[in-house]
């Protein structure tokens, strides 16, 4: 059985089922296939917080980076100005021949809510939970969506994935943040993790005000020194997370830390001033 959604496939918007002709194609045999997904702010791509050219900038470096030809663009940016009237949420997905597929989804109806009340996030060490192409959004995220099926069996809506060391990395579907001796900390690119493009726009914003971010690994040892933890996506923008579970162990942190309180305020500023 096949949903019926709308959805914007190869150039023309599909009002009724999207279904891709051939099961044969490269996407469903290896999740062959590079993807963004951006939240419209105000109803516009362009507005500072859409992030338009970053999402397509990273679509267009991991396809250089694959050899895979670019999309036609006009009809990407086409099919968003259509779906955004009924959707905030865009899924931008190119495929190896150069096709694409935007779907659209609402925002998460607790969304608020978790960021003023926070989040409990569960610290993975299983193997399987490591993603495939770290450093690109691809279709092969087998080893996310375990971990964060066995993150929502212990009550937690996010996983925390590690490496063979044991460091933290990021979460199934953000960048970590963590806080401590005035300044933010978050995992460097080097570790093999995502250059998620919320967290590129909080350090920038940051350092722009001379706000130093630290960006060294997160070895066991660091966590528990934070005073405050987080985690960023461009549909989420800034979760606060208020406790980390770790086997029989429960890291607490402060969800009214002024630090919180500050990426709050770069994202209120930067929609005022849009």
């Amino acid at each position: 059985m096949v949903e019926s959604f709308r959805c914007w496939w190869n150039g023309a918007i599909e009002e009724e089922l999207c279904l891709i002709s051939s099961v044969e194609l490269p996407f469903f045999l290896y999740g062959a296939s590079a993807f963004t997904t951006l939240r419209v702010y105000s109803g516009s791509l362009d507005h500072a917080l859409t992030k338009w050219e970053m999402h397509c900038d990273r679509i267009s470096q991991s396809l250089r980076t694959f050899d895979w030809p670019q999309p036609d663009w006009a009809s990407i940016r086409q099919g968003c100005e259509q779906l955004k009237q009924t959707y905030p949420i865009l899924r931008i997905t190119v495929f190896p021949d150069g096709r694409e597929l935007i779907t659209g989804r609402t925002l998460p109806a607790n969304l608020s809510q978790q960021q003023t009340q926070g989040v409990t996030l569960w610290r993975s060490d299983n193997p399987l939970h490591r993603r495939s192409q770290p450093q690109h959004k691809t279709g092969n995220y087998l080893g996310c969506w375990l971990a964060i099926q066995q993150a929502q069996k212990h009550s937690a809506r996010d996983a925390i994935l590690t490496n063979e060391n044991g460091d933290w990395l990021e979460t199934s579907t953000g960048n970590l943040w963590g806080y401590k001796d005035g300044h933010w900390w978050t995992p460097p690119l080097t570790t093999g993790i995502l250059p998620g493009i919320q967290r590129a726009w909080f350090i920038q914003k940051l350092r722009a005000l001379g706000h130093p971010v630290i960006e060294r690994p997160w070895t066991l040892d660091l966590p528990p020194q934070f005073e405050a933890l987080a985690y960023t996506n461009c549909v989420i923008e800034c979760l606060p997370a208020h406790t980390v579970l770790m086997g029989k162990t429960k890291l607490k942190y402060d969800l009214n830390h002024p630090a919180v309180g500050m990426l709050r305020g770069l994202l209120a500023t930067a929609y005022l001033e849009s």
